[in-house]
């Protein structure tokens, strides 16, 4: 058994008053597969960087394994694939890469071309293979399905649950509960380390979340009730100290000696009284348990004055000169919920950013409403730089409504002062998913909306979605998310 245990870490970025790790505490073994899951901005890359030695930090990590990250920078892109895996790996043998590599239905022709000239799913297998083999190492996933396509994540995830232990962030509930044997999961103010699969720890969360809502408010009353009652007796404490100066009866002089020896003794068990109360309050918020809550989320979509809002007939669109896909017939009605799914390179971002104006080569019929009004998320969302205020006064609209949002998304206010070139690519993202919908559009178009997203706030927009039903066409590889959202699905693939 080969033990990962964390003591008492503490760590925050420079500059900032925000801990990401307040003394914390936990362990796993790194035998086991295991997902690291929480909101974004809660710590989960930030945890793999410890692990590798990247930042100094209070309090203590011990591991008998050296980890290996995921990605792997590499340092010459430029150069044969099989050189690259040499170069992370030397003591390798080429016939256990070529295995590797086939569980993984990869092409050995890769292995002689230059790895800048690989898609990003063989990029990204090559090099898990590779670093799986890399000897007395612990790797560490930070998000392999990142623009991989559905068939790819399902090929990924078949080969990591053959491997002996490795820890993966991820942000997609199917893969995750596919690969993985335990949870830790990243809380407000604590972390928790379980055995299972990520649906089976959410369903426990869940019902014990339902549990302690119920006692919770219960707890939040009784608060509630005994500052009321500290309030009361300040009042009756600063009415006591008044009586001090005493007053006259039947034109007496009062004895100031009496009175003041008297509210000495009543002020004195005012603040026993008070004493009390503030030990009673201490108790009850420490009985609050460590519980996510996730505000709903709004979106104030309009009406068209038509159900047909686009059509494509015999519709095929052209990259330098290349048909990308043979002639596709489809409508996009009001309500409507259309997935576009397809393996990497078949079309799907090229016909959103055809609709969206973009000057893309076409041929066949295709038909748009008049003042169709479109809300537009790009899935490449690290163009977003300066500051949050400018960005929204950008897409014209509401500062207030798209802060709101965020801060449902789990932003805190201390982000809104910090440019954006510092945010992850999940909070741009959010930033991009924020300003959509806080905009009012007949159609909302989305690319990988959920590229960088946490799980948390992806069950939020599938709750959204589902409530308020907004037309949307979308792109997205995240299988729970497509099973919820999607009324219909267009795909690409068997049109090629």
């Amino acid at each position: 058994m080969a033990l990962i245990q964390v003591k008492n870490l503490t760590f925050y970025y420079g500059g900032s008053y925000h801990y990401i790790f307040d003394n914390v505490s936990f362990r796993f073994d790194s035998h086991y597969k295991t997902a690291l899951i929480g909101r974004n901005g809660r710590g989960k890359t930030t945890f793999l960087k410890l692990l590798m030695g990247e930042y100094e930090y209070q309090g203590c990590i011990i591991k008998s394994e050296d980890c290996v990250y995921f990605p792997y920078h590499v340092k010459e892109p430029s150069d044969w694939t099989i050189n690259i895996c040499y170069e992370i790996a030397p003591s390798l043998q080429q016939w256990q890469l070529e295995k590797e590599l086939r569980y993984l239905k990869v092409d050995l022709e890769v292995l002689y071309r230059p790895f800048e000239t690989l898609s990003q799913g063989e990029q990204t297998k090559v090099l898990l293979a590779i670093l799986f083999l890399k000897e007395h190492s612990f790797l560490l996933i930070d998000e392999p399905t990142n623009h991989l396509d559905q068939e790819s994540r399902q090929v990924v995830a078949q080969y990591l649950k053959k491997q002996k232990g490795f820890l993966l962030v991820s942000h997609d509930r199917y893969f995750i509960d596919q690969c993985c044997d335990h949870v830790i999961a990243i809380q407000p103010t604590s972390i928790e380390v379980v055995q299972g699969h990520f649906s089976s720890w959410y369903e426990n969360k869940n019902n014990m979340d339902k549990n302690e809502q119920q006692r919770n408010e219960k707890l939040k009353k009784e608060i509630s009730r005994l500052e009321e009652a500290k309030r009361n007796t300040s009042l009756w404490a600063d009415q006591v100290e008044k009586t001090k100066k005493g007053h006259r009866i039947s034109g007496l002089k009062p004895d100031r000696g009496y009175i003041g020896h008297k509210s000495a003794k009543m002020m004195q068990k005012s603040k026993n009284v008070e004493r009390r109360q503030n030990k009673a309050i201490e108790e009850k918020r420490k009985l609050l348990k460590d519980r996510e809550e996730y505000e709903d989320l709004k979106i104030n979509f309009l009406n068209y004055y038509q159900d047909t809002l686009l059509s494509f007939q015999y519709f095929s669109l052209f990259y330098q000169k290349q048909r990308l896909f043979k002639e596709l017939t489809f409508c996009i009605h009001q309500y409507d919920r259309i997935l576009l799914k397809g393996k990497n390179g078949c079309g799907k971002s090229s016909i959103l950013r055809f609709i969206c104006n973009q000057n893309i080569e076409y041929k066949g019929e295709y038909y748009r409403g008049s003042q169709l009004k479109i809300s537009y998320v790009p899935q490449d969302c690290s163009f977003l730089n300066g500051n949050l205020e400018s960005i929204i006064e950008k897409y014209h609209v509401d500062e207030t409504l798209v802060k709101t949002i965020l801060r449902k998304f789990g932003f805190s206010r201390e982000i809104f002062e910090i440019d954006l070139e510092n945010y992850s690519e999940g909070q741009k993202k959010k930033v991009m998913l924020s300003i959509s919908l806080a905009t009012q559009a007949h159609l909302y178009i989305w690319d990988e909306p959920l590229n960088y997203i946490d799980i948390f706030s992806r069950i939020q927009i599938e709750k959204l979605i589902l409530e308020y039903q907004p037309t949307l066409l979308f792109v997205e590889h995240d299988k729970a998310f497509q099973k919820k959202v999607a009324t219909k699905i267009i795909d690409l693939d068997e049109v090629i």
